[in-house]
């Protein structure tokens, strides 16, 4: 039996972009219990219609709450964090709820026995790699406190690995998107804003020359990719990259989400950003090939339809009062 079918499953900030679309696959087609903790810093209710699920209004911080939470669990998701705004202005939070958090999760996962563990981590850690496509053990430069506090949980999830043995895994996204990503999140990423935008009709905002690159990672990839890690048995104790392999300008996405929405919306240059301001970025995603069996799915094109077709149902919007199918707890 796959060792997520039919198990109860914690995903920590499970009502985030990347979390709630986890959580809706664990539920639907692992027949998962799930029991989700996040303080809706930037989670949304509305992500969770229509998946039965317990709700945990809480942080990771709170060493208790998340001692509970963890309690009975066969596998744990943790995906709670700061984003990398906050963690620029606030890098005391950024420290409490990225690594302080992660160590209650790891530490709870270790004295109650969880079989499985994984903890998505960011591309960011590589910074402005000297070499691509970028490996998972090549050097690592800290740009921002977001990326210094990713990958010391990180050395914490693998120091636990090596002293308590503990089943965990690392996973790190480069650049998702998709459904479930709001325009509202400041960091919502450049292809929400780019789609939002010209939707509206509104310009484009790039920024600098729009030469800069990234490697665009569709939610239903990154989910594949997360579940893979908690299956596969190699997979324990092990950092993977989670992207494409493919890199992509900005000046071509833009074109490109024009394009797809038949918008009027014009590209705008602005200044450099002062935060993940780096020329280039693209994954290698060879391990992650090899050990979990992960070939991403989607084109860049095809998951832009798909972002696109949900962004332009203006029900992801509004958030209702009254949720079916959800057991809140706090």
């Amino acid at each position: 039996m796959n060792p997520l079918t039919n198990r109860k499953i914690l995903v920590t900030g499970g009502a985030g972009f990347v979390g709630s679309n986890l959580v809706r696959v664990l539920v639907q087609q692992y027949n998962a219990q799930v029991t989700i903790l996040d303080d809706l810093f930037t989670g949304d209710l509305q992500n969770l219609v229509g998946v039965e699920h317990t709700f945990m209004l809480g942080s990771v911080e709170d060493k208790a709450l998340v001692n509970d939470c963890v309690k009975d669990m066969d596998a744990v998701f943790h995906l709670a964090s700061r984003n990398i705004i906050i963690s620029n202005s606030n890098p005391r939070e950024d420290l409490n709820v990225n690594v302080g958090g992660s160590f209650n999760i790891f530490e709870a996962c270790q004295k109650h026995g969880v079989k499985r563990v994984v903890y998505t981590s960011t591309s960011s850690v590589y910074g402005d790699p000297q070499k691509l496509p970028v490996a998972e053990e090549d050097a690592k430069r800290f740009l921002n406190f977001y990326s210094a506090s990713k990958f010391s949980a990180e050395v914490y999830a693998n120091t636990f690995f090596k002293v308590f043995n503990l089943p965990v895994t690392t996973v790190r996204y480069s650049n998702i998107y998709g459904r479930a990503q709001s325009p509202l999140n400041p960091y919502c990423g450049v292809i929400g804003k780019f789609i939002d935008a010209a939707l509206l009709g509104q310009p484009l905002k790039v920024h600098g020359d729009g030469k800069q690159t990234r490697d665009y990672t569709y939610i239903d990839d990154a989910v594949s990719a997360t579940i893979a890690a908690a299956i596969y048995p190699q997979a324990i104790g092990e950092e993977y990259n989670v992207g494409t392999g493919r890199e992509t300008s900005v000046n071509e996405l833009a074109e490109t989400v024009i394009a797809l929405t038949g918008s009027t919306s014009k590209i705008e240059t602005v200044s450099n950003r002062d935060i993940d301001n780096i020329s280039r970025r693209c994954i290698d995603i060879s391990k992650s090939e090899s050990h979990l069996q992960y070939k991403p799915q989607y084109s860049l094109y095809k998951g832009l339809e798909n972002t696109i077709a949900w962004f332009s149902n203006a029900l992801h919007r509004a958030t209702p009062a009254v949720l079916p199918g959800i057991a809140f707890l706090s």
